[in-house]
């Protein structure tokens, strides 16, 4: 007899007095709350309340705080099984672990246990049914006279996470409660469904955070994914809404579907999608299944957990932010709260029932995925080689997002020749040298490895709903190889490099420009109070030579300072474990000397971000969560309707994020910018920003002339069926191209040529007449995604980034988003470039 039944028969006489008990104390979300379900919104804060009171007084549920959100709710999950199942909890979940090869210990002898559900509830905020319907699940789950739920949990250990984004929740859910009426107005002209900007949907810093599970960029995800490794579910269901004509939709999921998802998975979306519409059908609702939401993207709530093994699935309930209490669908049906509960209710306990009548071959295929994975058999690539000359900080970088993942990777311990695939799509003969990062691909996690590090995900469909490249060596911007051979692999440290070289007491203190994590010492420093320069040109000193972007922290500026100088720049640059190095004299042997007027000085820029319903809420949130998160440096949000009343002189920086400025910007607010840039200030302009700018009085940039293409009597012949793909020959919903890089300009100091950018549009802009094209996308730059045969063409010979003088400041244009979704680890110097480094001058050059 299994082992966990064997707990469950030792614990019947600790579970006999329980149903009364628990019966007795255990309130309805109805009665705890004082209205009925479906009737209200619930307030994030109540929700903790019923959520704590079930785990109080329910003895199978085990209430799990596992962190917080920036704004500092709290996010919890809860853990209900049988009572036998919970008086063993720790050693069940230990079992399960050791079993697939993520344990610590010897694996108990027979670890055949009860199957692991997690339902995911309410990532985005404004699909705010998810948690009221998670109340009304726990419920159910935590009822005891529920003979039907309680007969399942014995083989299933249930996990509820009732709302992974409470930050967004609650914007929504205290907008609506302020707008509503006395009673709700279904018209969907009503204001009660029509939220404003930035909505509900994303978190503190308008993250989607259901595109952040690979990436691990939120405090929100980071968090989850500590408490998620702890449990490993084989069946991962996050719930979600659609729009509000839609009707609802449960797996099997569309295509693509990456090669990794194995057929035992997909057998699986259509074993629970099978009996879903069972229930479906039963009660006469409407549903579709194999559509719309595909499971390429590695990033969502339902392929992350796939390529953890689990059948990771995404329901979607027809409705969203605007469907409030009731709307009047396009059909003239009214869709109601109480509605869209009663059918993510029913598809979760159909989920846990599927679950457990499918339990052996669940727990059995679980267990295979995890041992085929770590023997690495059947795989292309046995190891992924990330170079040591990469930058240091970068692979310190790099390996944070593995150790978030559960990934483990080593570095080479002796010097061999091999052959592997570099990310230019070439395959070379290459050493591997002692200290280079080595990832194996034979190891529990290996899918994932594969996944975060093929060179070329293989699409089987076109039609995808997100970007479609992603492979880490781009998104870093380090050398690295996919090898057919297995390494050999010891254990990985991170050197630190906060050490002091050079001159004791020095003329100057000489620190590097290579990497994001130069750009946040400089951002620390520029608080503090010091003043660098930098150097415009390469130049040398000793027998070294140091390359544009040095920073040189000079005695001379700091004399008031006194010992203050050193000790308090040694400090920060340990910290920050950056190196400095001493010199004795501002005399170099070659380049430009300290004091020249080619050595500018850095001031701390006051920065402003504009902000409003005209900017994408994304992109704004990923320009504040960089300053705020990642650079650490103070900005300013200013509302774009109240720039006439802004003083744009108080700020160095304007930053205009992604979004559609006509109507926001007008004529004279575009002359107020030139007039202020022309005096020293910088504009960063951000894709659509970049967009509105083309073609303005006074702005260089200009869209790409492209030749229309004849249309033939083939093309019009073409069927009605083939419309959408046909569109896809101009489109590009994320792939990856080569930029070629002016390495001279200080836009692109720090970096070696080329530059990988992620490219979401088919936007072409000409190379810049009157300024600096530091960017650009030449002949063959497509390297890894999908992009349509026309999109290719029309992007060679344009401009990815570059700068435009204006007077005495400057207008920088970003084809593409070098921040997007915080993940772009590339681009982060970049920026700080354009925020830090562009455009400074020595005051003698005024």
């Amino acid at each position: 007899m299994p082992v966990y039944r064997l707990l469950v028969l030792g614990c019947l006489l600790f579970a006999l007095p329980f149903p009364a008990q628990a019966q007795e104390l255990l309130q309805t979300p109805s009665a705890f709350l004082g209205y009925e379900l479906g009737t209200r919104f619930t307030p994030h804060h109540r929700v903790v309340d019923y959520v704590e009171h079930v785990g109080e007084v329910a003895l199978h549920v085990q209430v799990q705080p596992y962190g917080e959100t920036y704004e500092g709710r709290p996010l919890m999950t809860a853990v209900i099984t049988s009572p036998a199942n919970r008086a063993h909890a720790e050693t069940l979940r230990l079992n399960h672990l050791r079993s697939i090869g993520l344990g610590d210990g010897a694996e108990a002898e027979d670890t055949d246990g009860p199957a692991i559900v997690w339902l995911s509830y309410n990532v985005h905020g404004n699909e705010s049914v998810s948690t009221e319907a998670a109340l009304a699940v726990l419920h159910q789950l935590a009822d005891v006279t529920n003979p039907r739920t309680q007969a399942w949990l014995d083989d299933v250990i249930v996990i509820l996470d009732p709302c992974l984004n409470p930050d967004g929740r609650d914007r929504y859910v205290n907008w609506y409660t302020e707008t509503v009426g006395r009673w709700a107005n279904p018209n969907p002209a009503s204001r009660e469904h029509r939220e404003p900007w930035p909505g509900g949907r994303t978190n503190h810093y308008y993250f989607d955070l259901n595109r952040d599970w690979s990436w691990a960029t939120q405090q929100e995800t980071q968090q989850r994914l500590a408490r998620y490794h702890e449990w490993m579910p084989h069946i991962h269901v996050d719930f979600h809404e659609q729009g509000v004509n839609q009707p609802y939709f449960f797996a099997p999921a569309a295509e693509p579907l990456h090669p990794r998802i194995t057929d035992w998975q997909r057998e699986l979306q259509t074993i629970v999608g099978t009996n879903n519409a069972r229930y479906f059908d039963a009660e006469g609702w409407l549903y579709f299944t194999r559509e719309v939401f595909d499971l390429f993207y590695p990033g969502y709530g339902d392929t992350w957990p796939t390529f953890n093994g689990a059948a990771g699935m995404t329901y979607e309930q027809g409705g969203s932010g605007r469907a409030g209490l009731a709307v009047v669908t396009a059909e003239g049906d009214t869709l109601t709260l109480r509605d869209r509960i009663d059918h993510h209710v029913t598809t979760s306990l159909s989920t846990i029932e599927a679950t457990v009548q499918n339990r052996d071959a669940v727990v059995d295929a679980f267990r295979d995925y995890f041992a085929e994975a770590a023997s690495g058999d059947n795989e292309v690539y046995q190891t992924y080689v990330v170079k040591q000359n990469n930058h240091p900080d970068k692979l310190k970088a790099l390996a944070a997002l593995l150790d978030h993942q559960g990934i483990t990777y080593g570095v080479a311990t002796r010097t061999l020749e091999t052959r592997g695939r570099n990310y230019e799509g070439r395959t070379t003969s290459f050493s591997v040298t002692p200290g280079d990062l080595l990832v194996p691909v034979a190891q529990p996690k290996g899918v994932l490895v594969n996944v975060l590090f093929e060179p070329e995900a293989e699409l089987s469909d076109s039609l995808t709903y997100d970007i479609t490249a992603w492979a880490l060596p781009y998104v870093y911007g380090v050398e690295a190889y996919a090898v057919r051979d297995a390494l050999p692999t010891g254990a990985a440290a991170m050197e630190l490099r906060a050490d002091v070289t050079g001159a004791t007491r020095p003329y100057a203190y000489l620190a590097e420009w290579e990497s994001f994590a130069d750009a946040q010492f400089l951002a620390a420093a520029l608080q503090q109070g010091f003043r660098p320069r930098f150097a415009m040109e390469t130049f040398g000193m000793d027998g070294t030579a140091y390359a544009p972007g040095t920073l040189i922290f000079t005695r001379a500026g700091h004399a008031t300072w006194g010992d203050r100088f050193d000790n308090e720049l040694q400090a920060l640059a340990a910290a920050h474990e950056q190196p400095l190095h001493g010199v004795a004299t501002g005399f170099v042997d070659q380049g430009a000397d300290f004091g020249s007027s080619g050595v500018p000085s850095l001031s701390a820029p006051k920065v402003a971000v504009v902000v409003g319903d005209h900017a994408y809420s994304f992109a704004v949130g990923e320009v504040w969560h960089f300053f705020d998160q990642q650079l650490h440096y103070p900005v300013t949000l200013l509302e774009a309707e109240s720039l006439g009343a802004v003083n744009l002189y108080d700020y160095d920086v304007v930053i205009l994020p992604n979004g559609a400025y006509r109507g926001v910007l007008s004529e004279e607010r575009l002359t107020e910018m030139r007039n202020w840039m022309r005096r020293g200030g910088r504009l960063i302009a951000l894709e659509g920003a970049a967009r509105f700018l083309a073609e303005k009085d006074g702005f260089g940039l200009r869209k790409k002339e492209v030749a229309k293409k004849e249309t033939t009597d083939e093309d019009r012949l073409q069927p009605f069926s083939s419309r959408t793909r046909r569109a896809l020959s101009d489109d590009t919903p994320g792939a990856i191209f080569r930029v070629q890089l002016d390495t001279s300009h200080p836009l692109a100091f720090g970096y070696d040529d080329p530059y990988y950018t992620l490219k979401r549009t088919a936007d072409a802009f000409a190379f810049l007449e009157d300024g600096w094209n530091v960017g650009v996308l030449r002949r063959a730059a497509w390297v890894s995604g999908f992009a349509g045969a026309d999109v290719q063409d029309k992007l060679e010979n344009t401009l990815a980034f570059g700068v435009q003088p204006m007077g005495r400041g400057e207008v920088i244009y970003f084809a593409d988003n070098p921040l997007f979704r915080a993940f772009w680890y590339g681009g982060r110097l970049l920026f700080s470039n354009a925020v830090f480094v562009v455009g400074q001058r020595s005051p003698s050059t005024f």
